[in-house]
């Protein structure tokens, strides 16, 4: 994984930038030897480690790369945490599938903010019943299914929902590869990966680009389907209790008319099921 990302991220690089002369026509980003001379290595060491040739590379010769590639923080975090050097979750910890009782009662304490929590392979683990009236498939998909990055690439109904699809998922894609790290080489994760990967084109193309992301907070609209555009921000939060779960929380934007618009869509809402129901059954665990 370290040499594919590497290739990328060489291959992306812009040489005006470097003070390098252009190439042949078609060519773009550095040459192999122009990294490794720019690193302080040899030209045969990088190669074997594009390759996937070379034993686990040293710290300092990452941080070196990083350098070099001009990685951001999240992008060398993550080249770090491949070979090692940061503290990824212990694979038997078992990824979460159920929330405590404290959050989902958070969770329905914010009867006008739609929000769910996100396990570490972004299973969606809870959610509200604002969440459930914005966008109804999550009470009633497969458990197997509810995985947010799944449901983007294969639920059409979310590309309705959001004018901006291409942009959050590609966002999302590399929000993901930055928050699994070193798990993506976990048996849970590679089927995900994989099943999406034979699923959807999109994602493919996304996951080949080998981009790294934050989840960060920022405006989004809606385009639902009963009461229209809704203007809101998202909020993104970590847990550390339990570690690893990711809680995503929707608050109207008060300039707009959203938040009327969410008080007309929650009037009459059954309350959402809970994790361990059965797709179609609205009552929610006490």
């Amino acid at each position: 994984m370290i040499g594919e990302f590497l290739r990328t991220r060489r291959r992306q690089l812009v040489r005006a930038d470097f003070g390098l002369p252009p190439v042949a026509r078609g060519s773009s980003g550095l040459r192999r030897e122009e990294v490794a001379y720019l690193a302080g290595m040899s030209v045969t060491y990088y190669a074997w480690l594009e390759q996937g040739r070379a034993s686990t590379p040293s710290r300092q010769v990452l941080d070196a790369l990083a350098q070099t590639l001009r990685l951001s923080t999240a992008e060398h975090a993550y080249i770090l945490c491949l070979a090692g050097y940061s503290a990824p979750q212990p694979a038997e910890d078992p990824v979460p599938k159920t929330v405590p009782a404290r959050m989902q009662r958070l969770f329905d304490a914010l009867t006008d903010f739609p929000a769910y929590a996100l396990a570490p392979d972004w299973a969606i683990t809870a959610w509200n019943t604002a969440y459930a009236a914005l966008y109804p498939n999550v009470a009633t998909v497969a458990a197997a299914d509810r995985n947010l990055l799944w449901l983007l690439f294969t639920d059409p109904y979310l590309r309705t929902l959001m004018p901006d699809w291409e942009f959050t998922s590609l966002h999302n894609v590399a929000s993901f590869r930055a928050q699994a790290g070193a798990r993506l080489g976990d048996p849970h994760f590679c089927h995900l990966v994989g099943r999406l990967l034979e699923s959807s084109e999109a994602f493919r193309a996304a996951w080949e680009n080998h981009d790294i992301k934050t989840l960060t907070s920022r405006e989004r609209l809606f385009r639902h389907p009963v009461v229209g555009e809704l203007h809101m921000e998202q909020h993104s939060l970590t847990s550390p209790d339990p570690p690893g779960l990711h809680l995503v929380i929707f608050t109207p934007i008060p300039t707009t008319d959203t938040p009327s618009r969410l008080r007309q869509l929650l009037a009459g809402q059954a309350p959402p099921a809970s994790i361990d129901d059965p797709p179609g059954q609205g009552d929610r665990r006490q």
